[in-house]
């Protein structure tokens, strides 16, 4: 006899087809995809985080009636001592994991459960910022675990992550199958910075259409039971493969992507909404697609930029080209002195390292690459000196070549994250020697001497199998020395090579890391350099 389903709270977020395939007897067995390290060492991450939170709030309120269910205790035990711990009365319980809901077909349980008016409210811990600087965030201080305490913020405003919502939702309704679920419908939320705790009314008309949390829950929830009840009867399935963002990093991919690749699927070059009308419309595949004029209408309302990019995009795919120009004449923005930029980060721990790539004409500066990084363990205050030697380099040499009558451009792939580490480590270390203001700052984003070479592609070609420099630049002719090149890679060489996990550094990784992101920016110079001689060699999509 099959078991019954069980849904926990990551169902109502994740893609139909996943929800379908987990569910389906018939694919037990199927070999997934392999482990990615980076999301195994993001899972310890915040193990690690929970535990830290844990004992800071512990500490804060002695004597406050904490239980401290054992995660490493069989799933019914920890059930039964959750259970036992509601029963008494705990004021808060740390770990727990709830009975099943199996007439609601719910599974899943809460960092922490906290005693309130009429039972317990949930408290997520999540290692993401859970607030962005602005205004409207409820929050009360981060070891203040009352609600009714929490008030407007008049400096946060909720950072987006719908997952979290959704699954306070989740314990809501569990929580109220038990008999156990406070008056208040409000569920709370301790971020990485861990500064203050974010309260959610799961009541409150704050998703698209007026609808509530919990609404939007549940019409969630109804679907994606459906949808797994049908794949364990073998019936016919309610959810069919898509290529959507979450298939990058989805164990199933292999499977959705043979299935997509031999129904050559319209998916493989549109995403989305689009895609699923597109089939709707009955052009299901990419030889549909591509065989539609570029200059007619689109068959559906078209959200997803031209529709002529579209067309152009399913013939490459079908000529199994990586590029194709979307302009007749491909151009980049080139001065006397250029220097190539990359930055290398360690999650939202802050940013470890500036690699540069100075070359052009002689301003008496020694050309070449040169880093700018510190070793010690993110987060480190040393990063502040790091990142200020690194400005005060750039800093003279946008100087002297000014003084030399030159022009000056420094090139990035993709500032939006340069970008957030200029502007993020001004903000966290203002009041350092040689640091820059933000005025400063933002005066050379905003200039025309900063290019982001990501934008440049975007513009003039149409990437069949995606835009990242680590597709683009090999078709410039450039290839990375080590075979792991990755920035997921990079994250695991950091750990080693800082000794985060209590073992000594590893000086080779260092070095490894390095030369990773020296390859990266000499990547960016060969980009530009090829997009300034050779890319119009490659085919226009006017000529597909």
């Amino acid at each position: 006899m099959e078991p019954e389903v069980l849904l926990e709270a990551g169902a109502v977020s994740r893609c139909r087809r996943r929800v379908h395939l987990e569910h389906d007897p018939a694919m037990r067995g199927v070999e997934l995809a392999p482990p990615d390290p980076s999301a195994e060492q993001r899972i310890a991450d915040a193990a690690a985080h929970r535990l830290e939170i844990r004992d800071r709030l512990m500490a804060a309120t002695p004597g406050a009636g904490w239980v401290v269910v054992d995660r490493e205790l069989p799933p019914p035990e920890r059930a039964a001592a959750t259970q036992q711990a509601m029963a008494q009365g705990a004021e808060h319980i740390w770990g727990a994991l709830l009975p099943a809901d199996r007439a609601g077909h719910r599974r899943g349980g809460a960092e922490l459960l906290v005693r309130a008016a009429g039972g317990y409210l949930p408290v997520l811990v999540v290692r993401h910022r859970i607030t962005d600087p602005g205004a409207g965030a409820v929050t009360t201080p981060p070891h203040d675990l009352d609600p009714r305490h929490a008030i407007p913020d008049p400096s946060r405003r909720v950072r987006s992550h719908p997952r979290d919502q959704m699954r306070l939702a989740h314990l809501r309704r569990m929580l109220q199958a038990h008999g156990m679920a406070a008056e208040q419908a409000v569920g709370g939320v301790i971020g990485l910075d861990a500064d203050v705790v974010v309260w959610h009314d799961l009541d409150a008309a704050t998703w698209p259409g007026g609808r509530t949390a919990l609404t939007e829950y549940d019409a969630r929830f109804a679907d994606r039971l459906a949808i797994a009840e049908a794949a364990r009867a073998g019936g016919p399935a309610l959810a069919e493969p898509s290529r959507v963002l979450e298939c990058r990093t989805c164990p199933w991919w292999p499977t959705c992507e043979a299935e997509l690749t031999a129904m050559r699927d319209v998916s493989l070059v549109v995403r989305g909404e689009d895609a699923m009308e597109l089939r709707r419309a009955g052009v299901s595949t990419v030889d549909k697609l591509a065989a539609l004029d570029p200059d007619d209408e689109p068959p559906i309302v078209w959200t997803s930029g031209p529709f002529a990019d579209a067309v152009a995009l399913a013939r490459a795919w079908l000529a199994d080209l990586t590029m194709v120009r979307r302009v007749p004449g491909v151009e980049v923005a080139r001065a006397d002195v250029e220097v190539d930029i990359d930055m290398e980060s360690f999650g939202e721990s802050g940013a470890y390292l500036w690699g540069c790539l100075l070359s052009g004409a002689d301003i008496g500066i020694e050309q070449g690459y040169r880093a700018f990084v510190t070793w010690q363990p993110l987060p480190t205050g040393d990063e502040a000196r790091s990142f200020a030697e690194f400005w005060s380099w750039l800093r003279e040499v946008r100087a002297r070549t000014e003084a030399a009558g030159l022009t000056f451009r420094a090139y990035c792939y993709n500032a939006m994250a340069e970008n957030r580490w200029l502007f993020g480590s001004v903000d966290r270390f203002g009041d350092h020697p040689g640091m820059p203001s933000k005025q400063e700052i933002q005066s050379f984003v905003d200039s025309d001497e900063w290019v982001d070479l990501f934008r440049s592609v975007s513009d003039q070609f149409l990437c069949a199998r995606g835009k990242g420099l680590k597709v683009v630049a090999p078709v410039a002719g450039f290839t990375w020395r080590d075979p792991e090149a990755g920035g997921e890679a990079s994250m695991r060489w950091y750990r080693q090579a800082v000794g985060m996990d209590g073992t000594e550094p590893d000086l080779s990784q260092r070095d490894r890391l390095l030369r990773y992101n020296e390859d990266d920016v000499r990547a960016t110079h060969a980009l530009r350099n090829w997009m300034t001689t050779t890319a119009n060699s490659i085919p226009f999509m006017g000529d597909l």
